[in-house]
């Protein structure tokens, strides 16, 4: 299957996953543009965007993935970054090294299990190899069996995990991948990747 994905500019990636996330009930609280914008202004950042053909409408295309990654530093002022930073002080190494936090993705319902996710989280350590980047941080819930299941196949290590007393399935979990140009050759998705104008 041959993926399709848009990398956007900041300002329209951001109305595009403010429009996307409203398809995802399970997110209990959306992020909006302006908060999409103020978490990546001046950092360096990533927004990628998946279509694919509506089931009863092969004519139509619709946005059904997306994935946000902006670069993590040390020093970093944003308090929930401070905090995710301090979270990962013993199991990442950040001074002298480039770190990639996937922030914010998913795949709409109907079109899981067809490698979406997959194909973007590949691009996404393309673009990180390309840019510099030594590591890439995702944070997840225990609950998301189909992410982690995906990250597991793509190498992800399990580097932290915050259980939540009440509910298991609210657990925290921390994966990291260190990134190498060799991992680029393993990649099995086939993608075309459009640079949207902004």
């Amino acid at each position: 299957m041959q993926y399709r994905i848009t990398q956007y500019p900041l300002e329209q990636g951001a109305l595009e996953i403010q429009y996307i996330e409203e398809f995802f009930w399970e997110f209990q609280r959306k992020k909006t543009a302006a908060e999409i914008v103020a978490r990546l202004e001046g950092r360096s950042h990533l927004i990628l965007m998946a279509d694919a053909p509506l089931p009863d409408g092969p004519g139509t295309v619709v946005p059904v993935s997306f994935k946000v990654a902006h670069e993590i530093k040390m020093d970093d002022g944003d308090p929930k970054l401070a905090d995710l930073i301090g979270r990962l002080r013993d199991c990442v190494t950040f001074r002298g090294r480039r770190i990639l936090y996937s922030w914010i993705g998913g795949t709409r319902r109907d079109w899981r299990g067809q490698g979406h996710f997959r194909a973007l989280t590949e691009q996404q350590e393309k673009w990180a190899i390309e840019a510099g980047f030594d590591e890439m941080i995702h944070k997840t819930k225990n609950k998301f069996y189909q992410m982690r299941g995906t990250l597991d196949h793509l190498r992800f290590d399990v580097i932290k995990y915050e259980r939540d007393a009440a509910d298991n399935r609210e657990s925290k979990v921390y994966l990291s991948k260190r990134l190498a140009p060799d991992l680029i050759v393993k990649h099995l998705s086939q993608r075309t990747v459009v640079h949207a104008q902004g």
